[in-house]
């Protein structure tokens, strides 16, 4: 909800010596934004999870001495890259570059003061303008992610286990193959606040390149990561199982042959000192854990966040617009706050409005309201 705008300001100078001064209110101060922007640090909308609503500040009050009050405060919403926002199923903004920003709702316009009315007709103006609400809007965020890595392996080498313990993704773990059906997709934080999105994908078998086990459909989920973490059984011949795999992402093509990859050997529970003997220019490291114990998986995270690289931000002609949301027209009609109560101008609204209007601008019941040269009192 974006800030209520700021009440001008209803005064008159009064100083020694000049008995009869003029008005001099100031107008009220213009309420906040409520906008969006997308933050290349984040990966998910978890942080929002807690934050259902969000109030931008309101507008300050007009003073003497033609003192006009303060804008409100505008509230930046960070959120990742890819962050689409749909009102009533409609998209309003697609955030798809670092730095997109898309105002929701708008602050609600100051009130004049009654300094802005005076004039050869009307030299001391008793009145002033109330600040206009702000909008408010219920939208819906979606998220097209991508993953910076995915996990990759053999049926049962424990990527389930790991992506439980790096991250804040609880998926389904079970020492038989095939417990993870469907991708999973959690992140991982570093204490300076960087977030990194790791995907847990189904586990490969022989053949998955031509389909057998549902390869292909498994596979394609890592054509969008940059980072391949290939998990290893330790208890096992690590070397057969890093080829195995290997031979299915080579054979599938899609640049899988050429990715990064880090290689996890994990069980080190059972094998304290596994052996791994392959050296091949995309293995960017090597680390040894184990997910029953925890051990390792601390310098693990590390790895992750110094090995993985950051996206590349795109060019600016390559840079997808977003629809820019357009506020509703001005409404028909004011507020005006008099030294009596308050006058409706132009085409008072139609039920309950106006005693909402009167509420927000801090009417009370018995508060004399003149509309269309009607006095009425506030029940």
């Amino acid at each position: 909800m974006a800030g209520r705008g700021g009440d001008g300001g209803l005064s008159f100078r009064r100083e020694k010596y000049v008995p009869k001064g003029g008005p001099d209110g100031g107008d009220g101060g213009r309420g906040g934004d409520v906008a969006l922007v997308a933050d290349a640090a984040l990966r998910d909308l978890s942080s929002l999870r807690r934050r259902r609503r969000v109030a931008a500040g309101g507008g300050g009050n007009g003073r003497g001495g033609r003192r006009h009050g303060a804008d409100g405060e505008t509230v930046e919403v960070p959120v990742p890259v890819g962050t689409q926002v749909f009102d009533g199923g409609d998209l309003v903004a697609d955030l798809a570059h670092p730095g997109a920003r898309v105002v929701l709702a708008r602050g609600g316009e100051g009130g004049r003061g009654n300094a802005r009315f005076a004039g050869p007709a009307r030299q001391v103006p008793r009145f002033a303008e109330v600040g206009l609400p702000g909008e408010e809007r219920a939208v819906e965020l979606r998220l097209k992610l991508l993953a910076d890595a995915a996990l990759v392996g053999l049926p049962n080498a424990g990527k389930s286990s790991l992506l439980a313990r790096i991250s804040n993704a609880r998926p389904k773990v079970a020492a038989y193959p095939f417990t993870t059906v469907a991708p999973v997709l959690g992140t991982v934080e570093s204490p300076d606040g960087r977030q990194l999105v790791v995907a847990d994908v189904p586990g490969l078998v022989e053949g998955a390149s031509e389909g057998v086990g549902l390869g292909h459909d498994f596979l394609a989920h890592l054509e969008r990561a940059r980072t391949l973490v290939h998990v290893i059984d330790a208890s096992k011949p690590a070397d057969e199982q890093w080829r195995a795999i290997d031979a299915e992402l080579v054979a599938y093509g899609a640049g899988l042959e050429r990715r990064e990859q880090l290689v996890v050997l994990n069980k080190i529970d059972l094998a304290p000192d596994p052996p791994f003997g392959i050296a091949d220019e995309r293995i960017a490291g090597v680390f040894r854990v184990s997910c029953a114990t925890g051990e390792g998986i601390e310098a693990l995270v590390r790895g992750l966040f110094a090995l993985v690289p950051e996206p590349a931000p795109a060019a600016p002609d390559e840079l997808p617009e977003f629809l820019v949301y357009r506020p509703e027209p001005r409404r028909p009609w004011r507020l005006l706050r008099t030294e009596r109560g308050f006058r409706v101008v132009g085409t008072p609204p139609e039920g309950e409005e106006l005693e909402r209007a009167l509420r927000a601008a801090g009417a009370r019941a018995g508060a004399e309201v003149e509309v269309g040269g009607e006095a009425l009192e506030l029940a």
